[in-house]
């Protein structure tokens, strides 16, 4: 189970560098915020994806934190724990709600939308991976549902771009 959540997280992560390579991003808005200088660049995708390698936990507030200080110290790491903590919902109810009005935007296939789904799939795999530490059955199963949602969504939304 553990492959399968992080295979992924990382096939959605090639995606997300290939998007950002193909888009031109010097504007980026998320969720009606400017959010200057976090990625505009292939290279800049990269640096993610190191956050990501480097390992990511899911504190007791259910906020992400990373496992390397030096990265999560670095101004583009501060932006990445941002933007996942502010703009992504923390429980299965509330990431429901965002699956329904991203699925039933057809062809709504923008940056920010895409950038939620993919800070979304982390952040479900994350989770799955809290409640199968913890014994959470029930919330496993909830938060793999979620993870599955919104791969599914993501799949759909880049066969339709």
């Amino acid at each position: 189970m553990l492959l399968f959540k992080y295979a992924w997280v990382l096939l959605c992560l090639v995606a997300f560098r290939d998007f950002w390579h193909i888009s031109d991003v010097s504007a980026v808005l998320h969720g009606g915020l400017s959010r200057p200088d976090f990625i505009r660049t292939v290279s800049e995708a990269n640096m993610m994806f190191e956050f990501l390698l480097s390992g990511l936990v899911i504190d007791v507030d259910n906020n992400i934190a990373m496992r390397d200080q030096e990265m999560a110290s670095m101004r583009q790491g501060r932006a990445f724990l941002a933007l996942i903590n502010d703009n992504i919902p923390k429980t299965v109810p509330a990431m429901e709600e965002l699956l329904i009005a991203l699925e039933d935007e057809e062809k709504s296939f923008s940056q920010s939308n895409f950038e939620t789904l993919i800070l979304g799939i982390i952040y479900s795999a994350y989770q799955v991976h809290k409640q199968e530490v913890e014994r959470q059955e029930v919330q496993q199963k909830a938060w793999a549902g979620v993870l599955g949602r919104l791969a599914n969504v993501t799949f759909v939304q880049l066969r339709s771009y």
